[in-house]
């Protein structure tokens, strides 16, 4: 996996501990296909232990980026602008740390410039460094604004999510269609109900 993002750490990069080797994490998955019921040395599954363990590199590559320092790399001043800044849509999708089940989902960021601002493609990318981690969706929306907070301190953070969780709609109640929305707030958007009112109207039109 690539360490582009960091070497400096912050609150929000995650603690690195020592890591299996591809072969045990490939002796994992044959003992979890045998626990469903077949057999990992059929022709049609030989080649499932590589293939699932290279689809976590890219789904938990998360770990490897630290979301501070992708911000920090894209400041600019904000010569003035002290408006609302808005990113709406930005599609993701993660993995529930309870079943690892697909989340999928979109995300609407914002954020009020103080000193700084930073580039739009940098918001993007940490919802996905965040999304592409083991994850509960109250969590994610927590720390995207944290990360915002702690990168450029801004005059306030605002993050709407909504997703649809696999782990509820092909188990357990199978609720297919039921989505989740979760929202985080701080500074101005906290203390200002209705800059509060004019994200969540703005992120909700027409927002999937």
């Amino acid at each position: 996996m690539s360490r582009d993002d960091a070497p400096m750490k912050s609150k929000s990069a995650p603690a690195q501990g020592s890591r299996p080797s591809k072969e045990a994490a490939e002796g994992a998955v044959r003992t979890l296909i045998e626990w469903a019921g077949d057999d990992p040395s059929r022709e049609g599954l030989l080649g499932t232990p590589d293939r699932v363990v290279r689809a976590y590199d890219e789904f938990y590559r998360g770990y490897e980026q630290d979301p501070v320092a992708i911000l920090r790399k894209a400041m600019e001043p904000a010569n003035g602008y002290d408006d609302m800044v808005l990113l709406r849509g930005i599609r993701f999708s993660s993995h529930c740390e309870h079943h690892m089940i697909t989340i999928v989902g979109v995300a609407h960021v914002a954020y009020v410039p103080g000193a700084h601002m930073v580039g739009i493609s940098k918001i993007a990318r940490v919802v996905d460094a965040f999304a592409r981690r083991l994850q509960i969706q109250e969590a994610m929306t927590s720390q995207i604004a944290a990360a915002i907070d702690e990168a450029i301190a801004p005059k306030g953070v605002a993050v709407l999510i909504d997703a649809e969780h696999q782990c509820m709609t092909t188990r357990g109640v199978q609720r297919p269609g039921v989505t989740t929305v979760t929202t985080h707030v701080t500074g101005s958007f906290k203390t200002d109900p209705a800059q509060r009112r004019e994200f969540i109207e703005v992120a909700t039109r027409c927002a999937r």
